[in-house]
Order: structure tokens, then sequence, then C-alpha cells
């Protein structure tokens, strides 16, 4: 019983600290671009494949 007298609050605390790190994302806008990060890995690179082999 004394265990849940330590991990109760430890949660609670964990909880609000992962809430206010939530809330300080949405307030310098992490969320903003979603789809630019995702659609940024299917752009090809300038270089070509064979640009790098030496013979």
């Amino acid at each position: 019983m004394s265990g849940l007298a330590v991990l109760i609050p430890i949660a609670l605390l964990m909880g609000l600290c992962g809430l206010g790190f939530f809330f300080w994302a949405m307030r310098n806008d992490q969320f903003e671009d979603l789809e630019g990060a995702a659609l940024r890995v299917l752009i090809e690179d300038e270089k070509e494949v064979g640009d790098d082999q030496e013979v």
C-alpha cells in the first residue's frame, strides 16, 4: 500500500509534465507543418548514384 502512495504522485507529476510539454510545443508551432516533413522524405537528391564511384 505504501508503494501506491509513492507511485500515484509520480504518475500524476509525469502526466502533468507531458501535458505541459504538449502545450509548450503547440505554443511554439511545432505541429504547424505536418505534411512537409513527410513529403521531404520522398524528394530525390540532386546527386546521381554513380557520381561518387571511382573507376
